[in-house]
């Protein structure tokens, strides 16, 4: 009996489908990109009901920042090819990304292989019938490595 009031207690602290948190939220994510100019999910969700999300990304590949650098960023869907051109204009010493650029909802720095880096913001700019996409803004990576965001209940 012991043993199976300890596992409840495990599993509803759990939520589902392993995007961390309370409750059923999803407000913590991890993602991650090697060397192959990949994402390994093309789409990342969070509830509704999150005011704050955490997104943790990791860098699984070898290569250093330098050469196959990746970063997350977060941006409307409409804004991403101005946000990837502007942050190309602005180059590798500010990350690929245009300082106080305000389309940008939240980023990461640059990582290289084997670095692991976390972002996390507040959800109150985010509306569940906007089009969102996360990207690596890294030289020429965006048109590539980009998912949807989306707002679940």
């Amino acid at each position: 009996m012991v043993r199976f009031l300890v596992m409840i207690v495990i599993f509803s602290s759990v939520a589902p489908f392993g995007f961390g948190g309370s409750h059923g939220k999803n407000c913590n994510l991890e993602i991650a990109a090697g060397d192959m100019l990949k994402f390994d999910k093309t789409e990342l969700a969070i509830s509704s009901s999150c005011d704050k999300v955490t997104v943790s990304f990791s860098h699984t590949g070898k290569l250093p920042a330098t050469v196959m650098g990746h970063n997350w960023v977060l941006s409307k869907t409409a804004d991403v090819k101005l946000i990837a051109s502007d942050g190309l204009a602005a180059g590798a010493t500010n990350g690929y990304i245009k300082a106080g650029d305000e389309r940008i909802i939240a980023a990461t720095k640059i990582v290289g292989g084997g670095e692991t880096v976390s972002i996390s913001f507040g959800t109150g700019q985010l509306s569940k019938t906007a089009s969102y996409t996360f990207f690596c803004s890294f030289a020429g990576h965006s048109s590539i490595m980009a998912g949807a965001f989306k707002i679940i209940d």
